[in-house]
């Protein structure tokens, strides 16, 4: 079982129709997630432009959903959870500014696409082929270092990514 904490908006994105619409999609599809693999999972969406005057908190299986308080990023949320918990938290977010804090605390960081990869793999079986071309496509190139020999940040984030 792995602890993962998940910034909503970054997986699911925000160009949407519908953003409650896709709030839920993504929510039931972490809750299969969690049930078929075990895991223990937070989702952090903003609240920061049309939250209420308090963090809300809710829990479907072993999903914890939050939302952060009027004018509180889902960041802020992210970072004083990882600096008040001690589990071994994997984080997901494409944003910089998470994955270097979650880095210098500690934590393993795996990009949102990275991340709705595995979960599309694990959900979607029969699509293993299309899913594999897309993430072999978004890898980026090594640049430093000897080739044969990944980096410890790499190392840790496949560590992370066998988990899932």
């Amino acid at each position: 079982m792995s602890y993962i904490i998940i910034d909503g908006y970054n997986l699911t994105g925000i160009a949407h129709k519908s953003l409650e619409k896709a709030r839920n999609n993504i929510i039931e599809k972490l809750r299969s997630y969690s049930e078929l693999k075990g895991h223990n999972i937070t989702l952090v969406f903003d609240g920061w432009k049309s939250g209420q005057g308090i963090e809300t908190r809710m829990r479907i299986d072993d999903v914890n959903i939050i939302y952060s308080k009027l004018g509180e990023k889902a960041d802020f949320v992210i970072k004083k959870i990882l600096s008040e918990d001690i589990k071994p938290w994997i984080v997901v977010s494409s944003d910089r500014e998470i994955s270097d804090f979650a880095g210098k605390k500690g934590f393993v960081s795996i990009a949102s696409e990275e991340f709705e990869d595995k979960l599309n793999f694990a959900l979607y079986p029969d699509e293993q082929e299309e899913i594999e071309y897309k993430a072999i496509n978004r890898m980026p190139n090594r640049q430093k270092g000897n080739p044969r020999k990944l980096s410890k940040k790499q190392k840790k984030k496949l560590g992370a990514l066998r988990k899932l």
